[in-house]
């Protein structure tokens, strides 16, 4: 036993431990990054299936049809005379036509300002008291009148005033049915959404004048074509990453593609095969959407208030009609209509990859924490590494009086380390301020302006505390350790909220972890161009090339989710990515002190 304990004390002190990190670090990376791509499998992923009993999707016959396309057609030519006026008129007309149909009715106005720009309108909304129930629960049938891509939603709507006239002649209904028609895709039904939860600002979102009960779920229709279709493309992503309850979207899938005989696609898969690469496709597409943290639709501002939504979307060349679609929303109402309490017997957290396939968290989520894990591991390396004693050349195997010595250490100088992550830490709020705060036009002047301080700031920041401090290498890896078990530590937290997030963060972040000071001017300019290639300005600047969008656009985008919808993604960029990427660059431009002793340690390292 002494000699196992004095053999396990040498070992520690072996200095060849301290080379097996970085390639633990790299295996975990690299193990993240095919678990990933591992998902798409039968053996990794599941089929879906409802979990709420309750629901019975596709259980009931659906009568919507025969004459309430007559009625179809009447609303659908209100409509088009509508097309170019304001949203007061607008709203004048369906009011009426709503009044009609003996609902009550209300107005709410709202005002957002984002990136230079005023988004107002007035909000129209009819409350169906369920003659079966007492008011405490209700489901929301949504109609925008411009969709997300600023397309007039001229079936949409008169569908909706269709389905609510139907919906008044029943008397099945235990829920309040409320019909919110909104201006605009995003910030009108996120006005209202705020407004029922008196989660407003009064200054920008009006009360709401009339409310109903506990919102259990809702459904937006996006009925922009005019022709007939063939398949429903169902949008679920919310607000940063959130997603409704599986079942939700189990059960659309159920009627449309079960009941109605409908294709059914997710993430613009037109055709999917269900082979590995359309799985792969699709998920990917669903994490790329998810980590922007962009609503996608009407139903995007409910996800984050624990209510269950999507948006349909009919496409493609068929003989399904209006009247199919109405059907898909009956009988999802009527499901949802036969709850009990708030769906949550089945997933919250997953990853699509066909209508029928999913990962779910426990299957995905050690991917992202891999990845994470390598920036901590070589936090926990560098710190060991700064005490280690001045001269590492001594032999490891001495005696075992000596192995039974403890290991020398010095004493680490923490002070410049933690100014510098600090200081980095705080500039952060510079561009978070700046791009979410500037208007329009001065969005992309700023940003390539940005590019170039980015470019030239870290060489000024690295001359100046060289300069001033002349730092051994001992306070290099102090602030790399530093700035790497922050970015592990938000990383790993993040994971378990917006996987999507983390994972990219994580990826691109991952040179991060290898970066290191040298002697040699050439591997300093070479590890610093590496390091700008995937700084947070050249990556949205290389997306936008990937993708054709304007930076403008995207610049645009992300400031109005910022005020309007409260997407946190920008925070996560420039507040924990940009700080450890631009203390990345500070330490390869680093010129540690170039006495004897540390170039020989450099040369070890």
């Amino acid at each position: 036993m002494p000699r196992l304990l004095s053999s396990a004390l040498a070992l520690r002190r072996d200095p060849r431990i301290l080379k097996i990190p970085p390639y633990l670090s790299l295996l975990c990376i690299l193990v993240g990054a095919v678990w990933l791509f591992l998902l798409p499998l039968n053996e990794y992923s599941r089929r879906t299936y409802i979990s709420e009993n309750a629901l019975l999707p596709g259980q009931v016959h659906t009568y919507f049809g025969g004459s309430d396309q007559n009625v179809l057609r009447a609303y659908k030519q209100e409509v088009n005379s509508l097309v170019g006026k304001s949203n007061v008129e607008i709203n004048d007309k369906l009011e009426s036509i709503v009044r009609g149909l003996g609902l009550k009715t209300a107005r709410q106005n709202f005002t957002y300002h984002a990136a230079g720009r005023t988004f107002e309108g007035e909000n129209l909304y009819a409350i169906l008291q369920a003659p079966r129930g007492d008011a405490t629960e209700a489901i929301v049938l949504v109609a925008a009148w411009e969709n997300v891509k600023h397309e007039v939603n001229k079936n949409g709507v008169p569908l909706v005033l269709t389905l609510a006239r139907y919906f008044k002649r029943w008397s099945l209904w235990s829920k309040d049915i409320i019909i919110l028609l909104s201006p605009d895709s995003i910030a009108a039904p996120q006005a209202w959404v705020d407004a029922y939860h008196d989660a407003h600002d009064s200054s920008r979102v009006a009360s709401l004048p009339i409310k109903s009960g506990a919102l259990q779920g809702a459904i937006a229709i996006d009925y922009v074509q005019e022709n007939r279709f063939k398949s429903v493309h169902i949008v679920y992503d919310g607000v940063n990453g959130q997603l409704p309850n599986l079942d939700l979207i189990n059960s659309v899938v159920n009627i449309a593609g079960g009941q109605m005989g409908m294709g059914v696609a997710l993430q613009e898969m037109w055709n999917h095969n269900d082979k590995y690469p359309d799985r792969l496709r699709t998920m990917l597409r669903g994490m790329l959407k998810q980590g922007l943290g962009l609503a996608s639709g009407p139903h995007s501002s409910f996800i984050p208030y624990h209510v269950d939504a999507v948006t349909l979307q009919p496409f493609g060349e068929g003989w399904q009609d209006e009247m199919a679609m109405g059907r898909v929303v009956e009988g999802t109402f009527r499901s949802l209509n036969n709850l009990l309490e708030h769906l949550h017997q089945s997933f919250f957290f997953y990853l699509l990859m066909h209508r029928e396939r999913f990962v779910s968290i426990g299957t995905y989520l050690p991917s992202a924490m891999l990845v994470a894990a390598n920036f901590t591991i070589m936090a926990i390396f560098l710190w060991m590494k700064s005490g280690q004693p001045e001269i590492l050349g001594a032999s490891t195997t001495e005696s075992s009086d000596k192995d039974d010595a403890p290991t020398p250490t010095t004493e680490r100088d923490l002070f410049l380390p933690l100014a510098i992550v600090a200081l980095s830490g705080s500039l952060s709020a510079i561009p978070l301020y700046i791009f979410n705060h500037v208007p329009e036009s001065a969005l992309t002047p700023l940003f390539y302006l940005f590019l170039l301080i980015n470019t030239l700031f870290p060489i000024t920041l690295s001359f100046t505390i060289t300069t001033l401090f002349s730092p051994a290498l001992q306070q290099y890896h102090l602030v790399k350790s530093f700035s790497l078990l922050l970015l592990g530590m938000f990383l790993s937290s993040l994971a378990t909220l917006n996987f999507s997030l983390a994972m990219l963060i994580g990826l691109l972040s991952a040179p991060l972890s290898f970066v290191k000071p040298s002697s040699s001017p050439v591997s300093r300019i070479v590890g610093f161009v590496l390091l700008n290639l995937t700084s947070p300005p050249a990556v949205l600047l290389a997306s936008a090339a990937i993708w054709g969008l304007n930076v403008d656009d995207i610049l645009r985008e992300a400031a109005v989710a910022w005020h309007v919808t409260g997407t946190y993604s920008a925070v996560v960029v420039w507040c924990v990515w940009w700080p450890a990427w631009l203390v990345g660059c500070v330490c390869v431009l680093g010129r540690p002190g170039q006495n004897q002793e540390e170039e020989k340690k450099m040369k070890k390292a």
